[in-house]
């Protein structure tokens, strides 16, 4: 697609997109994201002493977020700038590879801290010699590692494009002209990417209630069963709302351009759809915060420390005295 002429009378609501929703969804995504993630790695790294297999997913989740928000400031002068980008060809191709891989590094650590939920519900004697503390670093070092060398091909396809004005564009794979890459690279992410760990965490999260529920003569376990619902609820919340809606118009926007080549009105009704929910995506660096205090025991307790939150203390205290009764109990009696 030619991003030189957006702002015809027939692009001007894909323009007014480009250059005035986009930099101020993002603005608002950077100064709030980046301040809840940052303040979350700081109580990683600063109050909780013991890590958890749980701890390693989510510090690696915050880190994804930071790393994908420091992309933003480029993002953001590239938009208000009416799509001008002034910072080279390598560095286009360098933001957009980071773009891609920080996304779906995000997805996979959601996954993988419902993978760890599921083995301490379902398989709570052999839970910690199938995910050891040591391979839950693998795993993060494997996600990192995957998802870069899988983002690669976006280094090809984010190509500088130079408009009749001298005006230089960083474009999206999205736009890229040739959808005989693009296409099946987009349905290679969307499944492997999004569905598959979509079918996962709702497989982890259904056997880990169905768990839990043949367990309810404990007080404990409908404690447990409450906390991970809502666990539960917000992952499929971040998933529903977020990251499915997203997969689908990029990949309808990719297959009508593939579809219609010279087309005008649906591939611009497509990317327009696109570029909105782009922007909208953008919101899970604020929302991913708010999982870690759900999933995180310890980093609730102390972020509750920080900020001097009575009621949740004691709620805290009384449910670690609790937990560390029934350990002592299932220490006496593991059967």
């Amino acid at each position: 697609m030619d991003l030189c002429d957006l702002h015809t009378t027939t692009r001007a609501a894909l323009f007014w997109i480009q250059t005035s929703f986009i930099p101020g969804v993002f603005v608002f995504v950077l100064v709030i994201g980046l301040f809840l993630n940052l303040l979350s790695l700081w109580v990683f790294f600063t109050c909780i002493k013991s890590w958890t297999r749980s701890t390693f997913f989510l510090c690696n989740l915050a880190l994804a977020d930071v790393t994908w928000l420091l992309n933003l400031p480029f993002l953001i002068q590239y938009h208000l700038g009416q799509l001008f980008w002034p910072f080279g060809e390598w560095l286009c191709k360098i933001n957009r590879t980071l773009y891609h891989t920080c996304f779906y590094c995000s997805i996979y650590f959601i996954t993988c801290v419902s993978v760890d939920r599921y083995l301490a519900i379902a398989h709570p004697i052999n839970s910690f010699s199938l995910l050891t503390k040591r391979q839950s670093v693998m795993v993060c070092l494997a996600v990192w590692t995957i998802n870069f060398v899988f983002s690669v091909p976006i280094a090809q396809m984010a190509v500088i494009q130079t408009c009749p004005d001298n005006k230089t564009i960083c474009s999206l794979y999205v736009f890229f002209s040739s959808t005989k890459e693009t296409l099946p690279f987009s349905l290679t992410c969307t499944v492997t990417g999004c569905l598959c760990p979509f079918f996962a965490i709702c497989y982890c999260y259904s056997t880990s209630m169905q768990r839990l529920q043949k367990q309810c003569h404990q007080p404990w376990h409908l404690q447990r069963m409450a906390k991970l619902s809502k666990v539960m609820y917000s992952a499929l919340f971040i998933f529903a709302v977020l990251y499915l809606p997203y997969h689908l118009i990029r990949n309808v926007a990719i297959g009508l351009h593939a579809a219609h080549p010279t087309a005008i009105g649906p591939p611009l009704y497509a990317d327009s759809a696109f570029a909105v929910e782009m922007a909208i995506c953008s919101l899970n660096t604020c929302i991913n915060p708010f999982f870690y205090f759900l999933t995180g025991g310890d980093f609730r307790q102390h972020f509750c420390g920080m900020f001097s939150c009575p009621r949740l203390k004691s709620k805290l205290k009384k449910r670690r005295m609790q937990k560390t009764i029934r350990l002592h109990v299932a220490t006496i009696c593991p059967a």
